[in-house]
């Protein structure tokens, strides 16, 4: 499976047996796979087949599916309810000695409630199951168009997710190389915060404010957070170029991104630093919410 967008709309129309039908999909963000399906009146039969053949294809999502039939030919025809005639004819009968009125006429009697009804002809069994196997057909069809829409979706937004992973890179990449993180500014920007403390003459032990500086040098140290964001860099391009279903393992890598952003800026001690952290967890958010999108 490719990489699909959860987003989506597919028609399909087609005849069978004396109608014609249409089917609509309509695809959007969600959770999981929710299909929400819309049939009329003697098509129940195809509940399952439908449901089955979705979750084949589709894994998240919330998918209305709606099928729409109308006859083609007019095949509605009169039916007489014997059982209700001969009780409206039983009736006159009886009334007939005891109420002096003429005889009701046919067209009368024939628009009496339930005397006569319009129905459309049942289908033999042959009938409907050709007409069934059909209009399921249609509704491959149809799968197979949102299906495709998905993923061209899907592709669209993989390259904008990779883009934006190669400017997070750009930017774990810059934070390691930042001026302030080697070893001579560490020294010198801790000297001199040291060399201020000892002016103020508050008899401060230089031993220990070295330790001091030696503790807070190394705790404010973002080795590790860098290493991460590379790795979880990498996991995330892998995650792109593999199958399908990688929404909610990117969407937790996103979290993972800020996570280490989120350290980063709370150990700097230089604007640079801090700046570039700042730019990451905005495009940490510009990536979270495009994932979302995706299956």
């Amino acid at each position: 499976m490719a990489i699909q967008s959860m987003t989506g709309f597919a028609r399909h129309e087609g005849e069978a047996e004396g109608c014609r039908f249409v089917w609509e999909l309509r695809s959007v963000n969600g959770k999981g796979l929710d299909i929400r399906l819309r049939l009329p009146s003697g098509f129940e039969a195809l509940e399952q087949p439908v449901r089955k053949a979705a979750a084949g294809v589709l894994a998240r999502g919330n998918v209305q599916v709606v099928l729409s039939v109308n006859a083609t030919t007019a095949t509605t025809e009169a039916v007489v309810n014997e059982a209700a005639l001969e009780a409206v004819i039983a009736l006159v009968e009886r009334l007939g000695d005891r109420i002096d009125a003429r005889k009701p006429a046919l067209d009368g009697i024939l628009n009496i409630r339930g005397v006569l009804e319009f129905r459309d002809p049942e289908l033999s069994d042959a009938d409907r199951t050709a007409r069934d196997q059909a209009v399921l057909a249609g509704f491959t069809k149809a799968l197979e168009e949102l299906v495709s829409v998905r993923r061209g979706e899907g592709a669209a937004l993989a390259r904008v997710l990779g883009d934006q992973i190669d400017r997070i890179e750009a930017l774990a990449l810059a934070v390691e190389a930042d001026p302030s993180r080697s070893p001579e500014a560490i020294r010198t920007r801790l000297a001199d915060q040291i060399a201020a403390l000892m002016d103020t003459g508050a008899g401060l032990d230089r031993d220990r404010l070295h330790m001091e500086a030696a503790l807070i040098a190394t705790k404010a140290d973002v080795r590790e957070e860098i290493d991460r964001l590379k790795a979880h860099v990498e996991a995330a391009r892998a995650l792109l170029a593999t199958s399908g279903g990688a929404g909610r393992r990117l969407d937790f890598l996103a979290q993972e991104f800020n996570r280490e952003t989120n350290t980063i800026c709370s150990k700097s001690n230089a604007a640079s630093v801090t700046a570039m952290g700042l730019d990451l967890k905005v495009l940490i958010d510009q990536f979270r919410e495009q994932v979302q999108n995706l299956e």
